[in-house]
């Protein structure tokens, strides 16, 4: 029963891996967030929370929900944590 367990996850990796790789080719990106300025253009602040270091406020420190574009438009913001 492992084994097949084994099999089924190994299986569904195999099927997200393909579909990512199609959706890549048809021009979707994911957003890379954490550590960049926080922009309303493109991210969502969900909720700030207070940092040690100066550099990081008004920057975003977690990313709740990732971000995505399709041929450079965005079709969902990122869903971000961002530090004050």
């Amino acid at each position: 029963a492992a084994n097949a367990g084994e099999g089924l996850s190994e299986g569904i990796l195999l099927i997200h891996n393909k579909l990512k790789g199609i959706l890549e080719q048809k021009g979707l990106k994911a957003m890379e967030s954490t550590g960049e300025a926080f922009d309303p253009e493109f991210h969502e602040a969900l909720t700030e929370i207070p940092v040690p270091a100066e550099d990081m406020k008004g920057k975003i420190v977690d990313t709740i929900e990732q971000g995505y574009t399709l041929n450079d438009k965005i079709i969902r913001h990122a869903k971000v944590v961002v530090g004050k």
